[in-house]
Formats: structure tokens, sequence, C-alpha cells
């Protein structure tokens, strides 16, 4: 079956390119100008993948991430941005896009994203995890930490889990774009670093105590 990918972007030339140079790649391409259509595609004609810029008129990128997010659309997001636009980024992985690509790029390195993306949802999730005051519920993708309960992103989860499955063992930054990102390419992203902060964030807000360590110049710990 070919993957289909939707792609989203107020500048009409860009648009045009990517739909060419991706149907070139065997993909099936549908586009839209903007975050309303986009929405609206996505919910009549769900695709494989997104491909959405941030900054657009009206309902941009980050806004469109949020409500298919809310709405529990679970389809991979890549969002493009400017390289200034540091800030928009970060917002639009919190909102809950699974990766992000600076403009401008080269069509192979999107090609490249698009197809670990697609080969993403790879961690297995079966076992129920016990370690210390943390408790994951793989079953209710459910995660327990000092007594509450935290509202976790996909990405979210699978990198704690990820982590809680090898106790004391350092995770290289290249294992983690693997297994859950499915990148089995060098590839020059910080995502990982991203989102273990999310993870630090949302686990430590109550003064609870860090879990995750960085280890400098190899990847990342989880201390049981």
């Amino acid at each position: 079956m070919t993957d289909k990918i939707l792609v989203v972007d107020d500048d009409q030339s860009i648009r045009e390119a990517l739909e060419r140079g991706l149907r070139l790649e065997g993909f099936e391409v549908r586009s839209a100008s903007s975050g309303d259509l986009a929405i609206q595609e996505v919910e009549e004609n769900p695709p494989s993948i997104l491909i959405l810029d941030i900054n657009m008129p009206g309902i941009n990128g980050i806004q469109v991430t949020k409500y298919l997010r809310s709405t529990n659309i679970d389809i991979p997001i890549c969002v493009l941005s400017a390289r200034d636009e540091v800030s928009d980024r970060v917002s639009g992985l919190e909102a809950g896009a699974d990766d992000y690509l600076i403009k401008p790029f080269a069509l192979d390195e999107l090609v490249a994203r698009i197809r670990a993306l697609l080969r993403r949802n790879k961690v297995a999730v079966t076992k129920t995890v016990n370690l210390g005051k943390l408790r994951i519920d793989p079953q209710q993708r459910r995660v327990l930490y000092c007594g509450r309960v935290l509202d976790l992103t996909k990405k979210e989860f699978d990198l704690l889990y990820v982590l809680s499955n090898n106790p004391n063992i350092v995770i290289s930054r290249y294992q983690l774009l693997e297994q859950i990102w499915g990148y089995d390419f060098e590839v020059d992203t910080n995502v990982v670093d991203v989102f273990v902060g999310y993870l630090r964030r949302k686990m430590e807000e109550d003064g609870s105590p860090r879990m995750i360590d960085t280890v400098r110049g190899v990847g990342f710990i989880l201390r049981a």
C-alpha cells in the first residue's frame, strides 16, 4: 500500500515542489494551503504522515498539532520551520509533533525523515514497569510517578518506557533515535535532548527527584 502524505504550507511554490518531489519517491501526495484545510483533510481522509509548516496565517502549525493530538489523532507529524525560529520548533514538539526539519532543506533529507517516521511505533509496550516511585502501565499507557499521574505525549511515553526497561544502563542518542524515531542513519537533530527535557520537567515539577541523568557525550540513563 502506498503511503499517503499531506503537505501543508501557505507557500504555493513550496507545496508544488514537495508534491512533485515526493511523488517521484513513490508517495501519494495531497496538499493544503492553511491550517483549517489541513484539519479538514486529516479528519476526512487521514494521511500516513503530515508535513506541516509552522508559520501560516490563521491557524498555524502549532495550533493544528495541538488540535489533532487533543482529538487522539496519532499520525506522525513533521513540522517545518525557518532556521532562526528555535522557539517555534520547540513549541511544535511540545504540542505533539514527532520531529522537525529546518528550512531550507534537501528533499533527500525530508524523504529520509519521512521513511523513518513511518517505521516508528516499534517500541514494544507489554511489560509493566515498577522502579521505586515510578510505575508504568503499558496497556493503559499510564505513568505514575511519586503518586502523580503524568500527562505524557506518545513520544514522551515511548522514551520513558525504553529508558525504564533498561535501568542503570546508558543508552546513546543514536539508540534512542533508532528505537523510538525509526532512524537507522546519522541525523543532525537534538530531538532526543528536547524530549528528555520535557520528561524531566513533567516528572520533577513538584520537586520530585530526578531519575533521568545525562551522560555527557554519550546519551542518557534512568537511575533505578
